[in-house]
């Protein structure tokens, strides 16, 4: 039996859906994207978690593409990851945009 493998495009959107999957993933990429680039510590003086929970997180974010990061020794830089936020941002338009069941009892 031949197993049926998921398209590019549902895989690059599922990976940026489960990176987007905890609120604190959501806060941090909201503060970094009203921001030009911003260091560690001012992303974990915004959030209410640990450093190193905040340091889980943005590494879930990098892995993902959603953000990048530089060493600026002593710390890291993080920014939005501009290229793929805007792949990210058409995906997702794409993926709410399609229209769905119209029938009156469809599920119900």
């Amino acid at each position: 039996m031949t197993q049926k493998k998921y398209s590019e495009e549902q895989e690059k959107i599922a990976r940026f859906a489960k990176a987007m999957g905890h609120p604190a993933r959501i806060a941090i990429l909201q503060f970094l994207a009203a921001q030009e680039c911003c260091f560690f510590g001012d992303i974990h003086e915004e959030l209410p978690i640990a450093k190193a929970t905040v340091s889980q997180h943005l590494k879930e974010l990098k892995e993902a593409g959603l953000i990048q990061g530089e060493i600026e020794a002593p710390k890291v830089r993080y920014c939005i990851h501009k290229e793929n936020w805007e792949i990210a941002r058409r995906m997702f338009a794409g993926f709410f945009g399609q229209s769905v069941c119209q029938k009156e009892n469809c599920c119900g």
